[in-house]
């Protein structure tokens, strides 16, 4: 029976690949040629086992990133064996495949990641499909580090001094009492989330605990100290919450993204977090997000007290509060 250029005995397997066709298309489906002569001497070898390359799309707005897969469907497949799927693709977008990536897509029905094989059941489309899933989160990953990177360099950038024949005239020295000094106050410890970016943004929580809130003042200008931060678009949005006894100061500051440090001190009144210090920077990227913009700084936020293990202690309830 030749399906997809493909000649397969099986009914059950040119079954398979007849759905795939109506699935990815008829051009998806191509039988695979060995491109060496290794290739060729190690997969003829293995008598009965059918083999196609699959080319998939990614989803929007990435749906120019291809993807190619070998898949390779031993005799005693679908009754005892597993298909195997290899990816052929070196390249995903601008970014080489690495080995936890091409490791991965082997162990598909293998793994706890992957798909469950279940006897007499046939399960290319599932291995497929949770395939492209894990390419297309792996691609994300890597474009959001290099949107991360962009920035800081970008930033570091607008640091380095210019180069020219003549000498920069001398600078008078700044007045070191002019300046909160750019050290944490004792016992501080400042914990950084992973950022979040999204369209080019990017999102930077930071949170430590606090004890007064007289080091509030000094653990920001520790932060405005550091040119990269200080460059960001909205370096230091923060709210906070101290208990000094009987009394709770609490205070916030939108710095410039109107109404970001309110929604801080909302969401540290939610949390029933005393004695922390939230901050978010975040690096404008030229492409307005509307309210997803808010969204995000509540999740860096969220994310740094998460980290710093902030929400984990254990508090008396509030009276008419079941959260913690």
């Amino acid at each position: 029976m030749s399906v997809a250029g493909l000649d397969i005995e099986r009914e059950e397997l040119a079954d398979e690949v007849a759905v795939l066709q109506s699935i990815y298309g008829d051009e998806a489906i191509q039988p695979w040629t060995p491109a060496t002569e290794h290739e060729h001497a190690t997969y003829s070898s293995k008598e009965g086992v059918v083999r196609y390359e699959v080319n998939l799309s990614f989803s929007p707005p990435h749906e120019d990133i291809a993807l190619r897969i070998l898949v390779s469907l031993p005799s005693t497949y679908p009754a005892f064996s597993p298909p195997q799927l290899q990816l052929l693709s070196r390249y995903i977008g601008a970014f080489g495949v690495d080995s936890d990536l091409f490791g991965s897509v082997l162990k598909t029905y293998i793994s706890v990641a992957g798909v469950e094989f279940t006897p007499d059941v046939v399960c290319v489309f599932d291995g497929l499909a949770n395939v492209l899933e894990r390419a297309e989160r792996w691609y994300g990953e890597r474009l959001s580090a290099q949107a991360v990177g962009e920035l800081l360099r970008d930033s570091s950038r607008a640091d380095e001094p210019t180069t020219s024949g003549q000498q920069a005239p001398a600078l008078p020295a700044p007045q070191p009492e002019s300046r909160l000094p750019a050290v944490l106050p004792p016992g501080v410890q400042l914990i950084e989330a992973e950022p979040i970016v999204d369209r080019k943004s990017a999102f930077v929580g930071r949170a430590c605990r606090i004890t007064d809130p007289a080091q509030v003042p000094a653990v920001l200008g520790y932060l405005m100290a550091d040119k990269r931060i200080a460059r960001a678009a909205h370096p230091i949005i923060n709210a906070w919450r101290c208990q000094v006894g009987s009394v709770l100061h609490q205070d916030n500051d939108d710095d410039g993204e109107t109404a970001a440090g309110g929604r801080l001190a909302h969401l540290l009144q939610l949390l029933d977090v005393n004695n922390v210090l939230v901050i978010v920077t975040r690096y404008y990227g030229g492409i307005q997000l509307g309210p997803d913009r808010f969204k995000h700084i509540n999740q860096a936020a969220r994310d740094a007290c998460v980290l710093g293990g902030f929400l984990d202690e254990k508090k008396p309830e509030a009276k008419g509060k079941g959260k913690k």
